[in-house]
């Protein structure tokens, strides 16, 4: 909108053509840039170009609509008579570009969400908008996790408890949305994640409490009493940072082969812990470290998990993956670390079993993520579609650009549905019963989640073009898409990896008396 009520004819704009005095239209709004032109990043000779004229076409050709938000300074007024023809969205509103976001939200019928869920998502995509998203891009831009600040934000307004799901940890908080905590399921967790996705952008939507999601979850359902009280609410509130540390360099997804040890001290009352963890997300930045450790044997029955501090001989290294380092991934290195024998969660030696059970929550919240981030690469491609123009017409006249839409539109609305229905058996089972029987589904859903977020990315690349490998400017969400999209194939076990899991899961279930 124009800071000034000042209106103008046409006749009026058309005067100021000159370089020395330029100003130009878009949509309906008039803009002075005889200062702006030779600071402009593309060169004042594009100005000049529109010097007087109505440059509408010209600038949704070349820039997202936050850079008129940018430069809001340089409007003067507008043309008399005529409004803007270009919806903009104001924070905390829903796209109406289709299938741009879930179908509930998009007023189609529904057995899996209620008014709860709605209210709870409306609050949501305020908070994220207001409150994230400003200053997101930047911060990405310049590798900076995000600071104390927003983490202090998103504990008041009890979001990072929100991300671990129904439980007692809820029990006394005033959610979002006027949700009571016994009314909070896997449907209200699921719209929490989706929402922060909806930042576009990866790294920095992992530093926002992600190592939190699956590093404090082991703590809630195994953790002695004590860690209840101490740990978990400093954690909630933002004030206190946790991560998960289980892969070891030279192990990966093979769990059971972890080296680092951790040895008991003659007294029996400390562990000693040496060893290193890699590819370990918010590591940088974290207070405590959940950390699977060997304590006996070899193979999974010498695994225990310990909850270590970041205190003396615990020290980090970012690690500089694919996108930027605001997610703080670390290699983290244990140096005779003293742990207190009370630190165990879960009872030594049998920490693989919290780790396993740990991997499907995190596997779930992965399919959920990999699906919103793929809704929002979609919508981007739609919309860019419909406003490029090559050969005279718009992209999306092109028989071949529908197509990829096509294929992009119901891969997305096949994962959703894949993720809504395990999430509604999720809502109806114990957490040991989902142990027992979302094992293999739910690895099933992240490895096909990921490969459909590959292939989206594939598509999303050939219909933006040169832009898509432009990390700023209209190409920026399908650049950075398609430069971490293969996170989620390789975290949380690789494709192959669950693939795998998936049919040997089935496999204990195959009846014997099963032929053709």
């Amino acid at each position: 909108m124009a800071p000034s009520s000042k209106t103008f004819s046409r006749d009026d704009v058309a005067k100021h053509n000159k370089p020395d005095d330029l100003w130009c239209i878009i949509d309906s709004v008039v803009y002075d840039l005889t200062d702006f032109a030779d600071s402009h990043p593309g060169s004042a000779v594009v100005l000049w170009a529109v010097a007087g004229k109505d440059a509408t076409e010209q600038f949704y050709g070349l820039h997202r609509q936050e850079v008129l938000a940018k430069y809001k300074r340089l409007a003067v007024g507008s043309i008399a008579g005529e409004k803007p023809q270009i919806l903009a969205l104001a924070p905390g509103t829903y796209s109406t570009v289709p299938y741009a976001e879930n179908s509930s939200v998009q007023k189609l019928p529904s057995p899996y969400y209620n008014a709860t869920h709605h209210a709870f998502r409306n609050a949501l995509r305020e908070f994220v908008d207001t409150e994230l998203m400003p200053e997101s891009v930047a911060l990405e831009s310049m590798g900076e996790r995000p600071d104390d600040e927003m983490y202090l934000k998103m504990g008041k307004f009890n979001l990072i408890a929100c991300r671990l799901g129904p439980g007692d940890h809820l029990k006394g908080l005033t959610l979002p949305g006027g949700v009571k905590p016994e009314e909070f399921d896997y449907f209200h967790e699921l719209i929490a994640h989706e929402e922060m996705c909806r930042l576009g952008i990866y790294n920095f939507a992992e530093g926002l409490s992600s190592g939190m999601v699956i590093g404090l979850p082991p703590v809630i359902k195994f953790g002695p009493k004590w860690m209840q009280e101490k740990i978990v609410p400093p954690i909630l509130r933002g004030e206190k940072k946790i991560c998960l540390a289980i892969s070891d360099p030279g192990a990966g997804s093979d769990v059971s082969n972890i080296s680092c040890v951790a040895e008991k001290t003659p007294d029996g009352k400390f562990f000693i812990v040496n060893g290193v963890k890699k590819w370990i997300t918010n590591g940088t930045f974290c207070d405590y470290f959940t950390t699977a450790v060997r304590t006996g044997a070899k193979g999974m029955g010498g695994i225990s998990v310990l909850l270590i501090e970041r205190s003396e001989g615990v020290s980090t290294k970012i690690i500089k993956t694919s996108g930027t380092t605001s997610a703080g991934t670390a290699y983290v290195m244990f140096e005779n670390v003293k742990v207190p024998v009370e630190n165990l969660i879960g009872g030594e030696n049998k920490g693989f079993a919290v780790v396993m059970a740990n991997f499907n929550h995190e596997r779930w919240g992965m399919a959920v993520g990999c699906a919103r981030a793929a809704r929002l690469v979609t919508e981007e491609c739609f919309k860019w579609a419909c406003q490029r123009k090559v050969f005279g017409k718009p992209l999306v006249e092109q028989p071949v650009i529908r197509f990829k839409l096509g294929q992009m539109i119901s891969d997305v609305e096949a994962i959703q549905a894949y993720c809504e229905s395990i999430t509604y058996q999720m809502t109806k089972m114990s957490f040991k019963d989902q142990n027992l029987l979302l094992a293999g589904p739910i690895a099933l859903l992240k490895y096909r989640a990921t490969r459909m977020s590959y292939n989206v990315s594939d598509n999303a690349v050939q219909i933006f073009g040169g832009r898509a490998l432009t990390r700023s400017g209209m190409g920026r969400v399908i650049e950075q898409f398609q430069r971490t999209n293969k996170f989620g194939a390789i975290l949380g076990g690789a494709e192959e990896v669950m693939a795998d899991l998936g049919v040997r899961q089935a496999l204990k279930f195959f009846p014997k008396n099963a032929r053709l």
